[in-house]
């Protein structure tokens, strides 16, 4: 397929799985999301991610209890994305994630448990790792968790032409830090990634399609940035 032609259908799918949620939102809900992934400084964080997920959520649809909270989550989980904060300090990535979170509050009409289960499956991109469902809020929620992070950590699984244009995409989105400073920190996070022999993706199904790619391009990338990092 042509770019043009993978991008309409990207969109054809995106605009799709909008239409399933767009009830459960404010008017003016997807408009907001728009604006803020068509901002000029994301690279990485743009609807070209939001898009990946959610092929993959297709892809592995069958595997989640429900479908819907977990497009909300993809739609809203980089709905901010800043590199400094007013102040010109680097800006914590879980602080964006818990602004996503303020920002799908105030957009959407979900209330109790639904609301609250997305709101846990966007803070699941700060940690993860670590993430872990710690409350089911409804039954087969931890495992829609899982489904989740992973479909968040699927980009790590591209070919490695892909992969390596990502990190730099990632580069060019942080704003004022030093090289050897973002080499460090990257490879840092990516390492939590690839511990030992504990398979980066949780769910057996996208474990067996994206981890050993997966660990080859994070293997290769973290000696580039401790090389650079040096």
């Amino acid at each position: 397929m042509t770019g043009a032609t993978v991008e309409n259908a990207d969109e054809a799918r995106r605009l799709r799985y909008w239409r399933r949620i767009a009830e459960a939102h404010e008017p003016g809900a997807y408009e907001a999301l728009d604006q803020a992934y068509r901002q000029p400084h994301r690279a990485y964080h743009s609807w070209a991610h939001i898009d990946e997920l959610l092929t993959g959520l297709e892809r592995f649809d069958s595997l989640a209890t429900r479908p819907d909270l977990i497009a909300a989550a993809i739609f809203w989980h980089d709905a901010v994305h800043q590199a400094r904060d007013p102040d010109g300090k680097t800006r914590l990535d879980r602080q964006n994630v818990r602004d996503s979170v303020a920002a799908f509050r105030r957009h959407t009409i979900l209330a109790g448990s639904e609301a609250q289960a997305v709101e846990d499956l966007v803070m699941a991109t700060s940690d993860h790792a670590g993430a872990r469902a710690t409350t089911e809020h409804y039954a087969g929620f931890s495992g829609d968790l899982d489904l989740f992070v992973d479909l968040d950590l699927s980009p790590l699984a591209a070919p490695w032409e892909i992969f390596a244009a990502n990190t730099q995409k990632i580069r060019s989105e942080s704003i004022g830090v030093e090289e050897a400073e973002f080499a460090a920190n990257q490879a840092k996070m990516l390492e939590g990634l690839a511990q030992g022999d504990r398979p980066v993706f949780r769910r057996a199904e996208t474990c067996a399609a994206w981890d050993a790619i997966a660990r080859v391009n994070l293997a290769r990338c973290i000696a580039g940035l401790r090389a650079a990092g040096r």
